[in-house]
């Protein structure tokens, strides 16, 4: 057998299992659709974290997201079937916004010090 007969096996068997009625009956399930609709919440975290001002980051709205998706990565295990795409979509949310929490963390309460001297500095640029 020749590599290439054993690579158009391989794809050939990926196929058949892709498209399989197994797989298409999940593609047609709120088990698929609502993680993949979900995962808009995580990447609009993960671009917020690249362009949005620490000043800009909600500490409530931050805070609640985090519980969230706590709630729900052990909501999608603990169901039959699990649901691992909803954890995932979950878990990438988690990272992203503690990684939010923290900017804001950093930027309300531990880096006071440069905040009043941007403040006193925006004074005398405006007097």
């Amino acid at each position: 057998m020749s590599a290439s007969s054993g690579a158009q096996k391989a794809t050939s068997k990926f196929f058949d299992r892709l498209f399989s009625k197994e797989s298409l009956r999940y593609l047609c399930t709120t088990h698929f659709w609502g993680p993949v609709s979900n995962f808009g919440i995580p990447l609009a975290a993960i671009l917020d974290l690249q362009n949005k001002p620490p000043d800009m980051i909600s500490g409530p709205m931050t805070g609640s997201l985090i519980v969230y998706s706590l709630v729900f990565m052990r909501y999608s295990l603990a169901i039959k079937p699990q649901n691992y795409l909803l954890f995932g979509c979950h878990f990438v949310n988690e990272i992203a916004q503690l990684g939010q929490g923290y900017r804001f963390v950093m930027y309300k309460y531990v880096n006071d010090d440069k905040k009043t001297q941007v403040s006193a500095d925006q004074k005398k640029v405006n007097n």
